[in-house]
């Protein structure tokens, strides 16, 4: 065996992602040290893109937006935004996405709350789509006090969920499912009270949203968490994965904010919007360092045939008919953005080319981006009023949102990945944003009284 691999028998139990909070890499990650070795693998942690990047992005984004989404059809899009989703559902049923298997190794607090002695406890999805997410939890659970909540603004897909046959019978605990509109103006989802939640799943939601329904969407999840300890686990698309960049012209909608081609919406979010989001402050220059490194270690652990390792091993083999050039694919479905469907959306890339854990710098990773400072974050969250109440004279960045910090970071990054092809020696880089957010205890009544 190459010496620039060191291969543990155990099963990967941990997540990939590289925690802002964390100097350390995070155990069972797999690092790229030798590019020879490139091919060896079906897909390598903290991968940096490859040297031209930059250049790519630019002219990604310059043909994006030299065809924009008409005004009406923003409007026509933005009005009905579940239509869109029950149309999908309509059409794909419970089939399209697999498990998400790969949430009970990024998120340990999953793990502990199905524990036989856990006690009550109450976890709640919101966007829960078909299920592809509770479903894993309640599967494995073992917690008889357990209460698994669910909820989405598509009724086709609330349905799929009601009819799965888990949940009629469960074997442990309890579920729920029920139609709720996440960014709902002063109506909490049904069956819930405030500071009721244990814990709420947001995977792959929050970039289904306007960006103008951000601030609703975060307030709702925070009324419904018990102060002091209650948790958000989020994982969402990160900016400038390689699906944002398939994008054809007349799909963006404004800035990192697409419209697939069945009406569906995505956004692609930046570390400090997703901070700002929830702490209403961005990160420190120590925290970006560390979410764009890649620590230089030779471990690897997770066999690439164990379907329990997680959103890379869950990857499918590719068909002979995918298409490989730039514009032969749009991102026009949730396919083209679901990480699990990742081979459907390639682009060959010269080996030569390629960075790795020991060369990657955070000021490499900040020139790749064609916009710097404020222009890298929505303007929405750089709106002191972003949610109607605020402050119009707190502008310094720092607590943009009047009733920050609703939320302190528990660990917040980037999964970065080298997804391969190795039948047909293809390479794809992709970008996804991972963080776990805490309640804050008694903040709405702390803000208050500073106002008062």
């Amino acid at each position: 065996m190459n010496a620039s691999i060191i291969a543990n028998p155990t099963a990967k139990r941990a997540s990939s992602v590289h925690n802002v909070n964390s100097l350390d890499p995070p155990f069972g990650s797999r690092y790229l040290v030798d590019s020879s070795l490139t091919f060896t693998q079906n897909a390598w942690d903290h991968v940096p893109p490859p040297v031209d990047q930059g250049a790519t992005i630019a002219a990604s984004l310059a043909r994006q937006r030299a065809a924009v989404v008409s005004e009406e059809e923003k409007l026509k899009i933005n009005s009905k935004p579940a239509k869109y989703w029950d149309n999908f559902y309509k059409n794909n049923e419970g089939n399209f996405f697999k498990d998400r298997k790969w949430l009970h190794n990024e998120f340990p607090d999953l793990v502990a709350a199905a524990e036989p002695t856990a006690g009550s406890l109450k976890i709640a999805e919101f966007g829960c789509g078909a299920g592809n997410s509770i479903f894993p939890v309640l599967s494995a659970n073992k917690n008889p006090l357990l209460e698994l909540y669910a909820y989405d603004y598509s009724s086709h897909a609330v349905k799929l969920v009601q009819h799965n046959p888990l949940y009629n019978s469960p074997s442990c605990g309890s579920i729920h499912a029920a139609v709720w509109d996440l960014a709902s103006d002063h109506l909490l989802p049904p069956g819930l009270v405030p500071g009721s939640v244990d814990i709420v799943i947001l995977v792959f939601v929050l970039s289904a949203l306007h960006p103008d329904e951000w601030a609703s969407a975060i307030r709702n999840v925070q009324k419904v968490l018990k102060p002091g300890t209650g948790k958000v686990l989020f994982r969402d698309y990160g900016r400038y994965d390689l699906t944002q960049l398939r994008f054809k012209s007349g799909r963006m909608m404004s800035d990192n904010f697409y419209k697939r081609g069945d009406g569906t919406r995505v956004y692609f979010f930046e570390l400090d919007e997703l901070s700002l989001l929830f702490t209403g402050k961005r990160l420190s220059k120590e925290e970006k360092d560390i979410a764009n490194s890649g620590a230089d270690t030779t471990q690897m652990v997770e066999d690439e045939e164990d379907l329990g390792t997680g959103s890379t091993s869950e990857i499918p083999s590719t068909p002979s008919n995918v298409p490989t050039t730039i514009d032969e694919i749009d991102g026009s479905s949730p396919a083209a953005t679901d990480p699990r469907n990742a081979t459907a959306i390639l682009r060959p890339i010269q080996q030569s080319g390629m960075l790795f854990p020991s060369d990657i710098s955070t000021a490499r990773i900040d020139s790749l981006s064609p916009n710097r400072g404020d222009l890298d974050i929505h303007p929405k969250l750089l709106d002191p009023l972003f949610d109607g109440t605020g402050d119009s004279n707190k502008s310094d960045g720092q607590h943009l949102m009047p009733h920050h910090p609703l939320f302190s970071t528990i660990n917040l990054g980037i999964d970065r990945r080298l997804i391969v092809n190795r039948k047909r020696q293809l390479k794809m880089y992709r970008v996804w944003m991972q963080g776990v957010f805490q309640k804050n205890q008694g903040s709405i009544m702390k803000q208050r009284a500073s106002e008062n």
